[in-house]
């Protein structure tokens, strides 16, 4: 070897090791959902395109995540650089002066190409505070054999009497299979984002124009009888440990007849770990007849708290992975059916996309969300399957814990509807709401 080439080689690695010492390194919390898990196996992708940054992962069930990232955005932890949250938080830290603004991403990033149900869920006073990694509704996911074979047909747009009557006919409890699952697990974004949005359509509402609690009126007692009598007839055993990733794996075994849960999950149960991926059909959520359904809007977005010191590279990151060509790789990669969805009009207009048998149906039910208007009757607060105040965090879990035990048999459905009544009045006394 010459000595001259032994320099350039010698040169050439002293470079490589200069830019991994030099890597900026950036920490991410995420959701432990299949779309979170998915990005992280794409991250080398990103890396290489940036090798002066360096990705790492902080990967957290959906509670734990929530308590985490408050926690630490709250007292200016900094252990992030990069948060999923959603679409209950990015309002609120938005107006706290707690988010970095995305309004400076290149134009090519196509900011006016997100869907505007799911941009002004992020956008406060004009600025957007994340970028949707994922945007979603709810809707019915169910077994198209099961309902054949009980002479029953789904309608495209139910009502809980055809979910209650299907739940019924499908359940074969000897065979393990199960009408209906539903989240049971206790927490604000488990089983209350599925009640409150379940709630909306039975005429409920968290608070009156006055910021009265309503636990102890007639619709919310009619939505809970009605959950506990489906979840205890037709429903799984254990059913209130039983969250979203818990229902979505008791689905791919072909253990429940029906779903009602996140338009994301559809890619799941009709992916490869599906026993039952080609006997899936999808409907709206339900209704009652009274002008609301029970689905809910949200979405899974990527966020940079204020303060943090690595800004310029957080920003690179959320870029790439909330971007059109994200979406573009992940269909070379696994195919269309598996992008993350609800985010671009883009996407929605995509010949290929529109072949997914859920596309529509995941489409129709975002832009049937109404935040502004989520209940029959008027209400002070926005937000569907949540309460955009601060308190609702907190007080919803320990709501969600009352209907989880009555789920459970370990409380009456009377007491947990009183006992959530007490805490909803104590709370929003202690926060002025309420005199």
């Amino acid at each position: 070897m010459t000595l001259t080439l032994r320099a350039l080689l010698g040169a050439s690695v002293a470079a490589g090791l200069s830019t991994a010492a030099l890597a900026e390194t950036i920490t991410i919390a995420t959701v432990n959902n299949g779309d979170m898990i998915r990005m992280q196996g794409l991250t080398s992708e990103f890396t290489a395109a940036n090798p002066d940054i360096t990705v790492e992962w902080v990967t957290l069930e959906e509670n734990v995540l929530r308590q985490k990232v408050t926690t630490d955005i709250a007292t200016k932890g900094g252990q992030f650089d990069i948060m999923t949250i959603g679409t209950y938080e990015v309002p609120i830290w938005g107006k706290q002066g707690w988010l970095v603004s995305l309004n400076d991403l290149p134009a090519e990033y196509d900011i006016d190409d997100l869907l505007p149900a799911i941009r002004g869920g992020l956008t406060v006073d004009g600025n957007l505070y994340a970028a949707p990694f994922y945007g979603e509704s709810s809707m019915v996911m169910y077994r198209t054999d099961l309902m054949e074979k009980a002479g029953l047909t789904m309608p495209e747009a139910p009502t809980w009497a055809d979910i209650k009557a299907a739940a019924a006919a499908m359940t074969d409890k000897d065979n393990e299979i199960y009408g209906i699952c539903l989240r049971g697990k206790a927490g604000w974004g488990e089983n209350m984002a599925f009640l409150t949005a379940m709630s909306n359509s039975y005429g409920a509402k968290w608070f009156d124009m006055d910021w009265k609690p309503q636990f102890d009126g007639a619709a919310w007692k009619a939505t809970l009888t009605d959950y506990l009598d489906m979840m205890n007839n037709y429903g799984p055993p254990g059913a209130s440990n039983n969250g979203f990733n818990e229902n979505l794996a008791l689905f791919q075994q072909g253990k429940c007849g029906m779903w009602i849960d996140a338009t994301v999950a559809a890619s799941f149960v009709t992916g490869a770990d599906s026993t039952v991926a080609d006997k899936v059909g999808f409907a709206l959520a339900p209704d009652n007849g009274l002008g609301r359904r029970s689905n809910w809007l949200w979405a899974w977005s990527l966020a940079i708290p204020a303060g943090t010191q690595k800004e310029a590279s957080a920003k690179k990151f959320v870029e790439w992975a909330t971007s059109k060509a994200y979406l573009e790789l992940v269909a070379s990669k696994e195919g269309w059916a598996n992008v993350p969805p609800g985010t671009r009009t883009s996407l929605y207009e995509n010949p290929e996309y529109a072949k997914i048998p859920f596309a529509k149906m995941t489409l129709d039910s975002i832009n049937s969300a109404d935040p502004t208007n989520p209940t029959v009757d008027p209400v002070p607060y926005v937000g569907v399957q949540f309460v955009a105040i601060p308190e609702f965090q907190g007080l919803a879990t320990a709501v969600g814990q009352q209907f989880s035990a009555a789920l459970a048999g370990t409380t009456t459905l009377d007491d947990a509807l009183k006992n959530s009544q007490d805490l909803a009045i104590r709370e929003m006394t202690k926060a002025g709401y309420i005199k």
